[in-house]
């Protein structure tokens, strides 16, 4: 699998860090930058928006990450993405002032051209 196969939007299902009862939906949107790194944003629950850059390596696909709260306060973290196929990825994350005890996770399957999302 190639950084490039790995470009598109997917839509995602996660749990979070300290609340693994309740899950979240969403659009990840994975691009290239100048530099040839992945560059991703987050759309979570139609309303959260989270950016972050990452890179490959081995079918490993690691974004840090970054958005702002409610409070307006800059959360931070890390996500780990097990590329299974260049249309599935299976991870997990952790954000720097979440939880140590748990890790939040997450889905993402690709979206393609023509399908449409059911909320």
């Amino acid at each position: 699998m190639t950084l490039q196969e790995l470009v598109g939007d997917y839509s995602i299902i996660g749990k979070n860090q300290e609340d693994t009862e309740t899950t979240y939906k969403g659009i990840l949107s994975l691009s290239l930058n100048e530099h040839n790194r992945i560059r991703a944003k987050w759309l979570i629950n139609d309303v959260q928006v989270q950016q972050g850059t990452g890179f490959f390596k081995d079918n490993i696909l690691v974004i840090n990450f970054n958005y702002q709260g409610e409070n307006l306060e800059i959360y931070k973290g890390v996500a780990v993405y097990r590329c299974i196929t260049k249309d599935v990825l299976d991870g997990f994350w952790s954000e720097k002032h979440g939880d140590p005890l748990f890790l939040g996770e997450e889905q993402c399957f690709r979206i393609k051209s023509g399908t449409q999302l059911v909320n």
